[in-house]
Formats: C-alpha cells, structure tokens, sequence
C-alpha cells in the first residue's frame, strides 16, 4: 500500500520515509525542497514540487495507487511566523487545504498530519495533555490548529480519518548514521547552538535565568527524531486498522533545561559555547512539557531514545557531516 510523504526531503519527513521503507511500505516522496535536502530521501521516489499542485497530485496517486498520506510540509520558523504571518497563512494553511481537497476528489482519505505543541500556547499545566486549552500565541501555532480543524470537517462531511501528532521539540539525527543531512534552519535549541560552534563563534542566548526552575532557566521536552517516526509508523498501521480519528501528543514526559542541554553540547563536542544571558523573552513559558500517556496506551508507542546526551550526538554527527559539503 503506497504512502505519500509530503515534506519528506525535510528533517522529520525524511526519517519517516526512510522507517517506513524499511518496514515494508513503499512511500513517494513529494518536496519543493523549501527546507528539505533530496539526498535525504532513501530508497523511495522523489518529486520535486508543490503540495497544492493538482495536476502533480492527481500524477502521483494515480501512478502509485496512493492510499493514505502523511502530511510534513511546512514552514515552521516561530519568530518569523510573527514577521511574516502571509507566508505562514498561505503555505500552511491554504496549501494544505489544496492538497486534502485533492487528496479528497482522488479517494485518498487516511492521513496522519504533522502538528505541533504550539497549539497550545502558555502552558496551563505542567505536564500537557490533549485536553489542554488550545491558544496559540504565533501565526505557526495558529497555522497548525487551523489545519487541524480543517481536517476535523472533513472527517465530518467527507469520511476522511486522520490522526494529528502534536509533538514538542524534535531532536537528534538517523541513530544508524544513514540519513546524514541535517537541516540547518531548524529553530530548536540543539541545531542552534551546535551550528553556532561549526559558524565559529558558540554564541548562543539564554533568555531568563530566573525561571522558577532547577537552574534558573526554561525546561523543554526533547524528543529524538527514531521516536518521532515510531509513532508516524504506528499512527498510519492505526488508521489503515481502521481506527477512527485521533489527536496525540508526542514528547518524553520529561524536561531538559537549557542550560542542560547546553553543558550536553559542550560535553559530547569538545568545544565551548559563548552563553549570552539576556531578559525572559514575553511569552515563554518556564516549563513546557508533554503528557503523552495517550499516545503510549492507544498506539503502543515508547520512546527508546531519551538521553539529552543520545539526541546531542546524533544531531552532531548529522550536522558535521553537512558542513563537510
């Protein structure tokens, strides 16, 4: 049964593809190469274009007998959701809606969606569940619940069937060393601060040193990019059961804080960081971490990979390889 992986040249997208191939399905691979990089799609054919084209989907569904779709493609820059709102509306957002009103017209109706835990905005609780009160505070996070209730309407008025993983900050590198190409635009703390080392500088912020935490500063939950595709794996085997449509958290239930991670990176590259402390920046909660009991009862999914140190190492040997080129 063939899968297409929209935004699968992408970080995330890419290993997803690679799991998937590798467990027997047989996945397509459409990107506008955006964020992603092709030599990072192994073993699967890749297309380069636009999820809202409807021609290039209608060609791809059709050649492939497409029967479901994981859907990675997006921009996913918080800050520069906030500068530029138009482009995160228009491509998030209207472009999905194009590609799941393709995917509908052609009887692709099983879909596991790529959200995010910026759904959720200023945490209520420490330990976040998919109850939680869903109030984004960026266009990103607007963008992502957007395209959540457009999928819960279809699931309405067309028997569509998703499930939407909203995971917290995804980390790491292939364990294997395979997929070698990390993508440098990532906004997440450990791409940021082992980029800053290849740049030559090691400066990187801290903002807030005072939090009501263990070290005075803010506490994230990591999770590493291998647990990230079991559970995309585990999602699409549970709609293709049958299953009706679900919303999942993704994290390891446990926080690292910056400054952690930040002695992790020193410590697995040798080298030091230049740590610039600066104000709280407005809205940044203290603590933001997942509950993910759901996800682990429902799809039997267990995080392997929970080490700071593990996610750090990977994720380094990713990006040196990368700035070999």
């Amino acid at each position: 049964m063939a899968v297409l992986i929209t935004g699968g040249a992408g970080f995330i997208g890419s290993y997803v593809n690679r799991l998937l191939t590798k467990n027997g399905y047989y996945c397509v691979v459409l990107d506008d190469l955006s964020h992603g990089d092709p030599r990072s799609v192994i073993d699967s054919p890749f297309f380069k274009g636009d999820i809202s084209d409807k021609e290039l989907i209608a060609k791809i569904v059709t050649k492939f007998n497409i029967q479901s779709a994981m859907h990675f493609a997006a921009h996913i820059n918080v800050r520069e959701s906030v500068d530029n709102p138009s482009k995160y509306y228009a491509n998030n957002v209207c472009k999905t809606l194009a590609l799941l009103t393709h995917l509908k017209d052609l009887s692709v109706k099983k879909i596991v969606f790529s959200s995010s835990a910026a759904v959720y905005g200023i945490p209520q609780e420490e330990r976040i569940t998919e109850s939680h009160p869903l109030a984004p505070i960026n266009p990103y996070g607007e963008s992502k619940l957007i395209c959540e209730k457009i999928l819960k309407d279809f699931s309405k008025a067309y028997d569509f069937r998703y499930i939407s993983l909203r995971y917290f900050n995804a980390a790491g590198g292939d364990p294997e060393g395979v997929i070698k190409i990390h993508m440098r635009d990532q906004s997440n703390l450990i791409p940021r601060a082992l980029s800053a080392l290849l740049d030559g500088n090691g400066e990187i912020p801290v903002f807030g040193t005072d939090w009501p935490t263990k070290d005075g500063s803010g506490v994230r939950d990591y999770i590493h990019i291998h647990d990230l595709a079991s559970a995309h794996m585990l999602a699409l085997a549970k709609l293709q059961e049958g299953c009706p449509s679900a919303i999942y958290n993704l994290g390891n239930g446990s926080g690292y804080s910056v400054l952690e991670v930040l002695s992790s990176v020193e410590k697995i590259t040798g080298k030091t960081l230049n740590r610039k402390f600066l104000e709280r920046r407005e809205g940044d909660p203290p603590v933001l971490v997942a509950d993910a009991t759901k996800a682990k009862r429902e799809l039997q999914w267990a995080p392997v990979y929970l080490s700071i140190d593990k996610m750090v190492q990977d994720a380094w040997s990713a990006l040196s390889f990368e700035a070999s080129f």
